[in-house]
């Protein structure tokens, strides 16, 4: 057999069908789609003794291995697997430091229990007292003199039109002239007249007299105290003597109930709120006795001549 005759054999072994079909790569598909081709466009080669030209089929063309590579280590199982146990590790961590913050914070409650011996609202109600009543004895006439913030602290109607006052310190000047004579300067000359009439209507037995000199200045003369003056100067210490007093007491039965309070409640025991009560009554005698010598000594004051 020549070699033109055995190369047509070869051809005609593998040809067996009436179409040559070319294979086609599906995009989507490891399988391998054959399409039909007319033999009348083969080359003349190709025709041959067969009558049914067979067609060439290639079942399948392996995917690449980068391709069929599957990446595990960002598996989401084992993500979550892995977060899972991070979590209850995390749980069994807190657990004890739950249980201390929760010993901790007993303790810290206990830190704060009430304590009947602590009477600092006490102290500080009677500091407050006697500062008051120091204040309004220091503002009475004593020995033929006025203090100048008696004069200052009186009230002065500025619009006839309103009730509303103001301090005669925030509208004039009060300077002492000498023991007897105090000089009023006034800042606005429309309020002279105000200022005037607040004075006149004072309870202080007050004069004033425009100055010659200066039409914003009010001389007023303190005339010397009297049998009368002084017996109402000591009228109005005791006043405050009685109102510094009841102060010191209110704040004594704040501290009482407070104690009371505490025994029911069982925050403290009997023997430390009798004691507690003990030291209160104490605390409130002494304090008693120091507005009553308060006063005394500005009764002396106020009765010299």
């Amino acid at each position: 057999m020549s070699a033109h005759a055995m190369h047509h054999g070869s051809l005609t072994r593998i040809i067996r069908k009436s179409a040559l079909s070319i294979n086609t790569i599906s995009p989507t598909s490891r399988f391998i789609r054959a399409s039909s081709i007319a033999p009348s466009s083969l080359p003349a080669f190709f025709h041959t003794r067969a009558t049914n030209p067979p067609r060439i089929i290639i079942t399948t063309i392996p995917k690449p291995a980068t391709q069929c590579q599957q990446q595990f280590s960002s598996s989401a199982s084992l993500s979550k697997k892995k977060d899972k146990n991070k979590q209850k590790n995390d749980e069994a961590a807190a657990e004890p430091d739950a249980k201390n913050s929760g010993g901790a914070g007993s303790d810290s409650s206990s830190a704060v229990a009430p304590d009947p011996f602590d009477l600092t609202q006490l102290h500080d109600g009677i500091s407050d007292a006697l500062a008051r009543l120091k204040d309004d004895l220091q503002k009475l006439r004593s020995g033929g003199r006025l203090n100048p913030e008696v004069i200052e602290n009186l009230r002065v109607s500025v619009d006839k039109n309103s009730n509303e006052t103001v301090k005669l310190g925030e509208l004039a000047q009060v300077v002492p002239k000498g023991g007897r004579s105090v000089a009023i300067i006034v800042g606005d000359e429309e309020l002279v007249k105000s200022v005037n009439s607040a004075i006149i209507a004072s309870n202080l037995s007050l004069t004033p007299q425009p100055d010659a000199h200066n039409a914003l200045q009010l001389n007023v003369p303190i005339p010397p105290p009297t049998k009368e003056s002084r017996d109402q100067a000591v009228k109005t210490g005791k006043t405050a003597m009685e109102k510094a007093a009841n102060s010191v007491k209110n704040s004594r039965a704040s501290i009482h109930k407070r104690l009371q309070d505490m025994q029911k409640k069982k925050e403290a025991r009997p023997d430390d709120v009798r004691k507690a009560h003990d030291q209160m009554e104490k605390v409130v005698e002494k304090a008693q006795k120091d507005i009553k010598d308060v006063f005394e000594t500005a009764r002396k004051g106020l009765e010299q001549a």
